[in-house]
């Protein structure tokens, strides 16, 4: 076989390689898409099933591309937004989707209304516009930050888990003797 075309070949060959790496890049801001009943929200590793309560954080790592992590309920976002070490920089991006039509919103500009029924029980769905008795940003973390503390169903599952290990744990050291 030439060169040329042994060359012809291995580029035929690489150029859907390329095409499908060229078309799977992310944008480098904005929300991204969530496959739902597929994906894990980054906090509780719940599948993320309810498009209305669906929230997403981007940063931006220093010299990398920017990183989104995805979310079923704006209470898991905040909350894991809160533990991180971005949170307070300018770039970061969260986004909420907006409850009556499921489309993407900046979290930090939307209204909270008390609804039953979101994910994680945090009880609040976004949306663009006020409504009487709606929260902004602020009031909707404090709120969230409030559930958490008197219900702090993430501590107990913890617990739950760790005292699990230690019993698995304890069995194993008792049976090894």
């Amino acid at each position: 076989m030439s060169p040329e075309r042994r060359h012809f070949l291995l580029l035929s060959a690489s150029l859907p390689l390329w095409t499908l790496a060229g078309c799977s890049s992310e944008p480098e801001t904005g929300p991204v898409e969530v496959h739902f009943d597929r994906d894990a929200c980054t906090r509780c590793r719940m599948v993320l099933s309810d498009p209305r309560f669906a929230a997403e954080v981007r940063w931006f790592p220093e010299g990398k591309r920017s990183k989104v992590a995805k979310f079923d309920d704006v209470g898991c976002a905040t909350l894991w937004l809160e533990q991180q070490p971005f949170r307070d920089d300018p770039r970061t991006e969260i986004w909420v989707a907006d409850h009556r039509n499921k489309q993407w919103i900046d979290a930090r500009k939307a209204w909270y209304v008390p609804l039953n029924g979101s994910p994680m029980e945090y009880g609040l769905g976004a949306q663009s516009d006020p409504a009487e008795g709606a929260l902004d940003f602020e009031q909707a973390k404090a709120h969230i930050r409030e559930i958490e503390e008197k219900f702090n169903v993430h501590g107990q599952q913890l617990k739950q888990r760790l005292e699990e290990q230690a019993r698995k744990r304890a069995l194993k050291q008792a049976e090894s003797k």
